[in-house]
């Protein structure tokens, strides 16, 4: 698939050095590393015991930079396919500000720093799992997002070690609630991918990449939406049995687990459309930010 770039006009020395700067900032995805860190600081918050200051530095740093590696590298091979879709069109890549062999070992060298990082300063299981995280994102999800519509489920993965390994870095070892954490993660993102792929749906066809909506049709996609929504309320129930948080919790996990499957089921009806999944979109940021400050509030640590 080839794409003609047009070059931007020559700037003054300081606007180029600007540019260029927040291009490598865009190439992290910053906003998708924030939320990373900020669930992987939850994970580690919620895992006893607690970890000394620098450890906790080590890990969201480690984090942060293996993130924004991978990131780097999925922009740097989707870089012929984001000229296509128009939220991505604008990125450094497909816009021509920066070439692909920057990008790609900006990406690769930043990968690379953070392993250490995570090893020396964390322990080796959480670097292991950072690494699977960052493999399994850039060589698993990213390739297979142009040949199946599977990739969804296989990008869910890395994006949900994240918690995980912030509760390795307590604890050197996946057990019950690392796991748990995981889980909720690993649901939470079927239902808010698939909102997006249903009003963007002609956006993802033209970029020749395959979504449960065009593949499948809406009817499935749309019981696909209930079907892990449900399996993300029970796994957010789980954290209360465990031990992890107390009744309050539970009781916030069950009401705000409800108004999402209310919502998800809403969508069955003939007329729902473009209007209800961006809706269900918005709906499942405002829930995890929700559950994971009453997760919080509620900790038992």
């Amino acid at each position: 698939m080839s794409t003609s770039f047009s070059l931007p006009e020559s700037k003054p020395l300081e606007a180029a050095a600007s540019l260029r700067f927040a291009d490598f900032v865009a190439l992290t995805k910053p906003r998708i590393t924030a939320m990373v860190i900020i669930t992987a600081a939850g994970g580690m918050c919620l895992a006893p015991p607690q970890v000394s200051a620098m450890t906790m530095v080590m890990l969201l740093l480690g984090m942060g930079l293996i993130v924004s590696g991978a990131n780097a590298l999925n922009m740097y091979i989707e870089r012929d396919i984001d000229a296509h879709m128009v939220r991505t069109r604008k990125r450094p890549l497909p816009a021509g500000r920066m070439s692909p062999k920057t990008a790609l070992w900006f990406g690769v060298a930043i990968s690379i720093i953070s392993v250490p990082i995570l090893a020396i300063g964390v322990n080796a299981t959480t670097a292991l799992l950072g690494v699977l995280a960052n493999v399994s994102y850039v060589l698993g999800y990213t390739p297979l997002k142009q040949r199946s519509h599977v990739a969804l489920f296989v990008g869910a993965v890395p994006g949900a070690i994240p918690p995980l390994m912030g509760w390795t870095a307590s604890t050197a070892h996946c057990d019950a609630g690392g796991l748990a954490l995981f889980a909720i993660l690993f649901f939470w993102q079927i239902p808010h991918f698939l909102a997006i792929a249903l009003f963007r749906k002609e956006d993802y066809a033209r970029a020749g990449l395959h979504v449960m909506p065009n593949v499948l049709g809406i009817s499935a996609t749309k019981q696909s939406i209930i079907t892990h929504t449900g399996a993300l309320v029970a796994s957010t129930l789980l954290i209360f049995p465990l031990g992890i948080a107390g009744r309050g919790y539970l009781l916030t996990a069950f009401v705000l687990g409800c108004v999402f499957l209310g919502w998800a089921s809403y969508g069955l009806r003939e007329s729902s459309g473009n209007k209800w999944a961006r809706s269900l979109f918005f709906y499942s940021i405002a829930y995890l930010v929700l559950l994971f400050i009453a997760l919080a509030a509620d900790a038992r640590v």
